[in-house]
């Protein structure tokens, strides 16, 4: 029924590949926005939709098409996987780590600041009887090593993360200032 020229094939794959790099680009977008990187975010965002414009453009002369409609969808659920996979690569920003240990006989907090990290303890009561709340804010691209290491010394703590919005580089024991050098490098939020 829908008959497509070499042409038509080559505008397909320019407009998955386009919408692939545009949705990309968003995500790491709404990473800077989140982050406060305001000049950083409108920079992508420039480029994105300058690319996503001429994603749409070559769409809409075929939008009826199948093939360009798969291949504009296409690219837009790639775009998401590949996005968040640039996310996980950049791992920016912060997390407090939050441990309960029930496990008295290891001192957490003590170990975890013999392995290098800066930790608050809180001694607590839980279900059971006393806990050791240890408190840690860790560089994201860091936080894999730290809940290795807190597994390995306390198997049955309970542990959350969560994002830290702000955090002083004093606090951090840093030396540096809210910003690193670099363009993907700051450490602001």
């Amino acid at each position: 029924m829908f008959e497509m020229t070499e042409f038509s094939w080559s505008l397909a794959a320019f407009v998955f590949a386009a919408r692939m790099t545009d949705v990309s680009m968003g995500t790491v977008r709404m990473i800077f926005v989140i982050a406060g990187w305001r000049w950083r975010a409108a920079t992508i965002g420039f480029f994105e939709v300058t690319i996503w414009a001429l994603a749409t453009g070559g769409l809409i002369g075929s939008v009826t098409h199948p093939v360009m409609l798969a291949a504009y969808a296409g690219g837009f659920a790639s775009g998401n996987l590949i996005g968040i996979g640039i996310e996980r690569r950049l791992a920016l920003g912060f997390r407090m780590v939050r441990v309960v240990n029930t496990d008295l006989d290891v001192d957490l907090s003590a170990r975890l600041r013999g392995a290098g990290y800066r930790v608050t303890r809180v001694e607590g009561t839980g279900r059971d009887g006393p806990v050791e709340i240890a408190f840690a804010v860790v560089k994201r691209r860091t936080l894999p090593t730290l809940l290795t290491k807190i597994k390995e010394l306390t198997p049955k703590a309970i542990v959350t993360v969560e994002r830290a919005d702000s955090v002083s580089a004093e606090a951090l024991g840093t030396g540096m200032g809210m910003k690193q050098r670099g363009w993907l490098g700051g450490v602001r939020k």
